[in-house]
């Protein structure tokens, strides 16, 4: 039975909201394999100077890979962050 993780993604588009999900996988697939499925969980349109922005909130769930090694959070292109007193 594979693993599934599920990350949160908020996406938009000025052209609708089924392109703002194709823009969510569309950068999620960049740095995320293995997608399975895309869950919309919230919706909003913003208007600004007569225009539509579409917005969503949506969850991305993909199958982890057990035969790769876990990523670093060097490998992520993550850094630790620390308060300086």
């Amino acid at each position: 039975m594979p693993i599934m993780k599920v990350i949160e993604v908020l996406a938009q588009s000025d052209k609708s909201w089924e392109d703002a999900a194709q823009q969510a996988l569309k950068e999620a697939s960049k740095s995320v394999r293995n997608i399975r499925s895309l869950y919309i969980e919230n919706m909003q349109a913003v208007v600004n100077d007569g225009r539509v922005d579409y917005r969503l909130d949506a969850k991305i769930s993909f199958e982890v890979d057990a035969h790769r090694p876990a990523a670093s959070s060097s490998r992520l292109g993550l850094r630790a962050v620390t308060s300086r007193r």
